[in-house]
C-alpha cells in the first residue's frame, strides 16, 4: 500500500497541485493538518483535499479559523490571514474543518499534527522533544507535521537513550522495519528549511519504507495572488526563500 503523506498545505494551491502531479500513483492520501492559514486559496485547497484524503487531521491554524485557539496566540501576519480566511470560508467548509481530529491511528501508525503528547501545538524541533515524544508514542511509528521541516527521528531501542536524526536524502527510501520512528514530511505550502520547493513523502506499507520528496512549484503565481489580496509582505516574500 503506497501512501502519499502531506502536511501544512496552508492554502497554497499551486504547491498542492505540483505535489499531486509529482507523486505518481498512490493508494491513499494522509494529511497531517493545517489546510488553511498563510496562503490565498483556502476554499480551493479544502475542496481538493476533502475529496482526496482518506485521513485528514486538524492543525493549529485550522483550529484558529474555527475559534478553538485564540487568534492572539498567533503572530500578527498569521492572525491577519486567519481573520481573512474566516470571511472566505463557506459554512460547508467550516463544517468539514470542525470534523477533523488533531490525532488518530491508521494501519498501526500514530498520525498527529504537532506531537503525540500535544497534538495541536507542540513543536518537535530538537532531539530532547523528539525523545520525549518517542517515549509517549503508542505505536512504533508516528507521523507529524507543524514544524514545516522534513526530518526523521529514530530510536533503535526505547530502553536506551540513543536517538538518531535522519536528515532528508530525497528519493532515497528509508528502512522502517526496526526501531521506533517519528517522521515529518515537511510542508507542502510553506517550507521553512531554506528550500522553497514543496515537500512531501511516500510511505510504502508493504516494503516499510519512507521516502522524502521535493518538487518545485510556480511560487510567483501564489505570490501574485497574495499581493492582489493585500496579504502582509513578509508572508509573500518568505515563500521564495523557504523560510
Amino acid at each position: 500500500m503506497r501512501i502519499l503523506v502531506l502536511s501544512d498545505v496552508h492554502a497554497n494551491l499551486e504547491a498542492l497541485e505540483a505535489v499531486l502531479a509529482d507523486a505518481g500513483s498512490w493508494d491513499a492520501l494522509w494529511f497531517l493538518g493545517d489546510l488553511v492559514g498563510y496562503g490565498p486559496d483556502p476554499v480551493a485547497c479544502i475542496d481538493r483535499l476533502q475529496v482526496l484524503a482518506a485521513v485528514a487531521l486538524a492543525g493549529n491554524h485550522d483550529w484558529g479559523v474555527l475559534g478553538r485557539i485564540p487568534l492572539r496566540t498567533f503572530n500578527p501576519a498569521a492572525r491577519w490571514v486567519l481573520e481573512w480566511t474566516r470571511e472566505e470560508l463557506p459554512p460547508r467548509q467550516v463544517e468539514y474543518l470542525m470534523g477533523l481530529p488533531p490525532q488518530t491511528e491508521r494501519e498501526g501508525l500514530t498520525l498527529t499534527h504537532g506531537s503525540p503528547r500535544a497534538p495541536i501545538w507542540e513543536y518537535i524541533l530538537d532531539p530532547y522533544t523528539a525523545w520525549e515524544n518517542l517515549q509517549a508514542l503508542p505505536t512504533r511509528i508516528g507521523l507529524f507535521g507543524h514544524t514545516h521541516v522534513a526530518v526523521a527521528y529514530h530510536v533503535p531501542d526505547r530502553e536506551k537513550p540513543h536517538l538518531h536524526i535522519v536528515k532528508p536524502r530525497y528519493d532515497e527510501p528509508i528502512d522502517l522495519t526496526s526501531g521506533w520512528w517519528l517522521l515529518n514530511p515537511g510542508s507542502v505550502g510553506q517550507p521553512r528549511d531554506g528550500d522553497p520547493r514543496a515537500a512531501y513523502a511516500i510511505l510504502d506499507l508493504e516494503a516499510m519504507t519512507w521516502t522524502f520528496r521535493r518538487v518545485p512549484y510556480p511560487i510567483a503565481e501564489t505570490q501574485a495572488k497574495m499581493r492582489r489580496l493585500g496579504f502582509p509582505p513578509f508572508l509573500i516574500e518568505r515563500l521564495a526563500y523557504g523560510e
